[in-house]
């Protein structure tokens, strides 16, 4: 039976996201991942049928197994799917979420000052296309 579907909801104009995202898509060789921005019609539902208000969120999502995870979960769940060289990052859960989510939130708060924003949503191009929902 094929696993469902890894999905990653990330902010569209955020150049570190859409960096994030092409890293994914590089390292993706088992095909789990599929990918919409947080400012998408398809991220916003999603959002709210994961309780998430669409305009209180700056944190990448994952969704996986009809459960929702944010900031340095969904980090560490997204590099412990991408096969077994960065499922050694998952050593990192050992830290508290606290401390994790303390050094995600400072960069997600600097994310545009640290490394830009884009004019518009991410776009894939054909190869990519079948990957964003």
């Amino acid at each position: 039976m094929e696993k469902e579907k890894i999905i990653l909801l990330f902010d569209g104009y955020c150049k570190f996201c859409n960096s994030t995202v092409n890293f994914i898509l590089k390292h993706d060789h088992r095909d789990r991942f599929r990918f919409a921005a947080l400012q998408s019609d398809t991220g916003k539902k999603l959002l709210l049928q994961h309780g998430i208000h669409p305009e209180k969120t700056d944190s990448v999502i994952l969704i996986q197994d009809r459960k929702h995870y944010l900031r340095s979960a969904a980090s560490l769940r997204i590099a412990m799917n991408l096969g077994p060289r960065w499922k050694l990052l998952g050593v990192f859960y050992i830290i508290p979420p606290f401390l994790r989510n303390a050094v995600y939130n400072l960069i997600a708060r600097n994310r545009y000052k640290w490394f830009g924003k884009r004019e518009s949503c991410r776009m894939p191009d054909e190869k990519e296309k079948h990957k964003f929902i």
